[in-house]
């Protein structure tokens, strides 16, 4: 009798730590033969148009092109919407989700201490990025936070939010009332020396990547293979968006009219003039384009070209080269940004954020 009950308990304990190791979210994916992002995307979140979470999440071994990936290869799944469970390396339910809800930044008066720290400026109105009513200030301003804790300067630090972005270059960094400037998205300044932003300004080691991509009708699809399928095209990105990657990389599209740009106000307009037919796709980052779409309520109208993103953008922290620390600041934030993620707390604000981003969309 003794042996049947232990043989049950063991049976019991094995079920019970069965169910324990199912109660996770998030985890490492290895690619199997026959599989492409969108199939994984749609067997572990039930939803193949997530197959750009798990490029995004993975540029690092990916690349530009979805299509690069092979077998064996292993691919980090973040935890959207409670999915997908089971796999190794997974979080635990309760800590994958529990971050999520993390409190706005409360930003407290300024005051004389501060001005003598590192100042960092930062702004309202770029979410996901930054905006105080995000948690933890948002993507962007929680790397920043972990990358100082761990650079740890003496004199310490302090966020000044500046809602007037116009104003963040010129003249709050270029006359070094302010030290450094984030997030903002580096153009190839190997390639094009000669624009403004990279004659005038330092950047830090990319904090983060991100996707741009098309964005077309799904009664008036767009092939994008190559450069090529591009050229004669009507696109549309709205007025105070950075166009560096459609000049960038030899393309060139803007300057030399091989494409015909629109730029109305707005992203919202940009949507509507696709919706009307009158361009052939919107050009914008993913995230900015995801929330539109989800605004508008339009998602059964518009399809995202899945063959490749248009280009890769990266956000970090910039510092004016006539600043007296430049360089000594700019070592120090890449120094701390390699300890955030050599200790894991990069990617855990990573997966936190992101979790958050995609259940929204």
């Amino acid at each position: 009798m003794l042996k049947k009950l232990l043989t049950v308990a063991a049976v019991a304990a094995g079920l019970s730590q069965g169910a324990a190791q199912a109660e996770t979210c998030g985890g490492v994916y290895k690619v199997k033969r026959g599989d492409s992002l969108s199939l994984i995307a749609d067997q572990h979140y039930k939803n193949a148009g997530l197959w750009t979470a798990i490029h995004q999440n993975n540029l690092g071994s990916i690349g530009p092109r979805p299509s690069s990936i092979r077998v064996g290869m292993k691919l980090n799944l973040a935890c959207i919407n409670g999915l997908p469970t089971g796999l190794a390396g997974g979080a635990e339910v309760s800590a994958a989700t529990a971050t999520t809800t993390a409190a706005p930044i409360a930003v407290t008066q300024g005051t004389a201490a501060n001005r003598k720290k590192i100042s960092i400026l930062v702004g309202d109105g770029y979410s996901p990025f930054m905006d105080r009513s995000l948690p933890n200030g948002g993507l962007m301003v929680d790397i920043m936070q972990q990358v100082m804790k761990a650079a740890n300067p003496a004199e310490g630090y302090a966020f000044h939010w500046v809602n007037d972005r116009a104003a963040h270059r010129n003249p709050l960094l270029s006359n070094t009332l302010l030290d450094v400037g984030m997030p903002w998205l580096r153009p190839d300044c190997e390639g094009s020396p000669e624009i403004p932003i990279c004659k005038n300004f330092n950047f830090s080691k990319p904090m983060f990547e991100f996707l741009f991509l098309l964005f077309t009708h799904k009664d008036k699809p767009v092939t994008f293979n190559s450069d090529a399928d591009i050229v004669g095209l009507t696109l549309c990105r709205p007025a105070g968006f950075s166009t560096h990657d459609l000049e960038g990389g030899g393309r060139k599209w803007v300057s030399q009219k091989k494409i015909n740009l629109v730029r109305p106000r707005t992203i919202e307009d940009c949507f509507n003039l696709l919706k009307q037919g009158e361009i052939d796709a919107v050009v914008i980052n993913e995230f900015v384009g995801r929330a539109a779409i989800k605004d508008m309520n339009i998602k059964d109208i518009v399809k995202i070209v899945d063959s490749r993103p248009l280009s890769i953008g990266s956000l970090g922290a910039l510092i004016h080269k006539s600043h007296p620390r430049g360089a000594e600041l700019i070592a120090m934030i890449n120094d701390g940004l390699l300890k955030t993620r050599k200790s894991g707390e990069y990617q855990k604000v990573i997966e936190m954020h992101m979790s958050r981003i995609w259940s929204e969309f």
